[in-house]
């Protein structure tokens, strides 16, 4: 089982619900990766003991001077620009390569050789409550995301896993289409505001688009106005759980303690969210909560 927490907007709670919901049901062996690879804070919550690390690399355009004749054909087939030829000379863009290689396929003269580029790192380790938790960490200056977070969802530090919870970045864009593609079920946190309702228009389409089930969580409830509630009437979208709008709860969160931790009584309210998740997508508990 595996569930995606997003959202369209940035700061609605989206590590908030995620993390309790691991705490929530630990009977059934949740395990957390933390997608958000730009800017990765779940591990400061859960606290993770890292014991795993592994580089995550990607194939990128060496060009042999000696043996390029300048002919563009690399340029050509670039569907990225990552590749230039000015005044017969091969100009290299690491940072816009996809590292697809058809340039070293296309070369009639086998000048391009390809070389390792470091992206960034996963780490994996056991946190609070023996949860186990992986994340991982974009390079700075690194702008691709997309392949740290693909190798984080192949990277299998710990086998049989049976609830795969990930935590996605904000927005619409090809980290958030990579986080939450081959989810069972992606939960979209939002808010009760104009910009909370713009975005989360934007993150359901987006998980049609994928064909994904979902279902919101809103959080601060009780600000704002009724646009979220009319919103999800209208486009069939359940409103699975209400977190209300409350000062203790901005305290904890800032403190870096979780919901379920500060508040208790949150854990059954996270593990009825979980069953109606099991019941929307068709699935059986298989474990205790």
């Amino acid at each position: 089982m595996i569930i995606a927490v997003a959202s369209g907007k940035g700061g609605t709670g989206k590590t908030t619900v995620a993390t309790s919901l691991a705490l929530a049901i630990l009977g059934s062996s949740p395990v957390i990766l933390d997608c958000d690879v730009e800017a990765p804070n779940a591990h400061l919550f859960l606290k993770p003991q890292f014991d795993q690390r592994q580089q995550v690399s990607m194939l990128i355009p060496e060009v042999n001077e000696s043996g390029c004749t300048g002919c563009g054909r690399c340029a050509e087939v670039c569907q990225f620009h990552a590749i230039v030829v000015l005044a017969g000379k091969v100009l290299v863009f690491p940072e816009l390569c996809h590292g697809c290689g058809s340039c070293g396929l296309n070369c009639p003269e086998e000048a391009i050789l390809e070389v390792s580029r470091p992206l960034g790192v996963l780490e994996a380790g056991t946190a609070m409550d023996g949860i186990r938790f992986a994340h991982g960490v974009l390079n700075i200056g690194e702008p691709m995301a997309v392949p740290v977070i693909r190798q984080l969802k192949l990277w299998e530090p710990f086998p049989n896993g049976e609830v795969v919870i990930r935590d996605v970045s904000p927005g619409t864009s090809c980290p958030v289409v990579e986080s939450i593609r081959g989810a069972d079920f992606v939960i979209l946190v939002t808010e009760p505001t104009p910009f909370g309702l713009h975005d989360l228009r934007l993150a359901a389409q987006l998980a049609r688009d994928l064909d994904l089930s979902a279902g919101v969580v809103v959080n601060r409830d009780g600000i704002g106005d009724a646009g979220v509630d009319e919103t999800c009437r209208q486009e069939g979208l359940p409103i699975l759980m209400r977190i209300p709008f409350d000062r203790r709860i901005g305290e904890a969160i800032a403190q870096g303690r979780t919901l379920v931790e500060s508040f208790p009584e949150y854990i059954p309210r996270f593990r009825e969210l979980y069953t109606r998740i099991l019941s929307l997508t068709g699935k059986r508990q298989k474990a205790a909560l």
